[in-house]
C-alpha cells in the first residue's frame, strides 16, 4: 500500500509541477510576445488559467496526502494521542466524502455549461471545468489511502 501511496504522490507532484510549468512557459511566451513583438498571443491568458486550476486541483490532493494541508493544529495537538488518531480517521472518511460530492458536482457542470466554447483558444469549456471532477476524484484517492494506512497502521499497532 505505501508503494501506491508513493507513486499516487509522485504523479500529483509531477502534475502539480507540469501545470506550474505550463502557467510560467505561457505567461513569458505571451509577455515576450506582447513587449517584444507588439503581437500579443491571444490564447495565452486562457491557457494560464486553466492551468492553474487543474495545478490547483492536482495540489490540493497532494498537500492533504501528505498532511499539509491547513489545520487547526493548536486544537488537535492538545488531544491525546488516540482522540488524535480517531479525529484523523474521521477526517480521512469526510474527505473521502467531500471528494465524491466534488467530483459528482464537477461532472453535473461540466456536463451542463461544458458545451461553451472558450473564445482565446477555441476548446469547449468542458476540458477546464472537469478539473472540478478530476480533483475530486484525486481528493477520493488520497482519503482512501490515507484511511488504509492509519486502518493498517491500526491493526499493526503502529503511530498514524
Amino acid at each position: 500500500m505505501q508503494r501506491v501511496e508513493k507513486a499516487f504522490k509522485h504523479l500529483l507532484a509531477g502534475l502539480s509541477g507540469f501545470s506550474i510549468l505550463v502557467v510560467f512557459g505561457v505567461v513569458f511566451a505571451g509577455s515576450v510576445s506582447r513587449y517584444l513583438f507588439s503581437s500579443p498571443l491571444q490564447w495565452s491568458e486562457e491557457v494560464a488559467k486553466y492551468a492553474m486550476i487543474y495545478g490547483c486541483m492536482f495540489g490540493v490532493a497532494f498537500a492533504y496526502l501528505q498532511g499539509s494541508q491547513i489545520t487547526f493544529s493548536i486544537v488537535i495537538d492538545t488531544m491525546p494521542a488516540a482522540l488524535r488518531r480517531k479525529l484523523a480517521i474521521v477526517v480521512d472518511a469526510a474527505t473521502l466524502i467531500l471528494g465524491g460530492v466534488l467530483a459528482y458536482a464537477g461532472w453535473i457542470f461540466a456536463a451542463k455549461r461544458g458545451g461553451i466554447v472558450a473564445s482565446g483558444i477555441g476548446i469547449q469549456m468542458y476540458w477546464a471545468q472537469i478539473a472540478i471532477t478530476i480533483g475530486g476524484i484525486c481528493l477520493v484517492i488520497a482519503a482512501i489511502l490515507r484511511l488504509a494506512s492509519a486502518i493498517n497502521n491500526n491493526s499493526t499497532g503502529g503511530e498514524a
